[in-house]
């Protein structure tokens, strides 16, 4: 079963802008274990590709910004088949350690993903 990919939010400035130090490195990660498509890509002002999934866009670009310092949240209709989804895919890591965070009024069950370039995303479920 695929999850859903809901909602993207940026920890930092903008999830259209995600840094990655090279583009064509980063790109396999994102489309084979992460699912994302190709939407569109970029020369100027510097490299860039555009990539969807469901009804969410980020960005990855090199930007010469520090990827270990940036990175999103995706809300995701089942955490667990999210989690599943990104293993069959050829995610490396282990477990989910999945944990419930609170934001404001709202519980999430979460977990984490470390790209090979370096950005974190943090992947949850809204909890009732």
């Amino acid at each position: 079963m695929k999850a859903i990919f809901k909602t993207a939010a940026p920890y930092a400035a903008d999830k259209m802008n995600l840094p990655v130090k090279n583009l064509e490195a980063a790109l396999p990660f994102y489309q084979t274990v992460m699912g994302f498509q190709l939407v569109s890509r970029h020369e100027s002002p510097h490299r860039s590709a555009v990539l969807g999934r469901d009804s969410i866009q980020i960005s990855l670009a090199e930007n010469g910004g520090d990827p270990s310092q940036e990175g999103c949240f995706f809300e995701v209709d089942n955490a667990e088949a999210a989690f599943a989804e990104l293993k069959a895919n050829g995610l490396t890591q282990e477990a989910a350690n999945f944990r419930v965070d609170q934001y404001g009024d709202t519980a999430y069950k979460v977990f984490f993903v470390i790209a090979p370039d370096g950005l974190c995303y943090c992947l949850g479920e809204r909890q009732n």
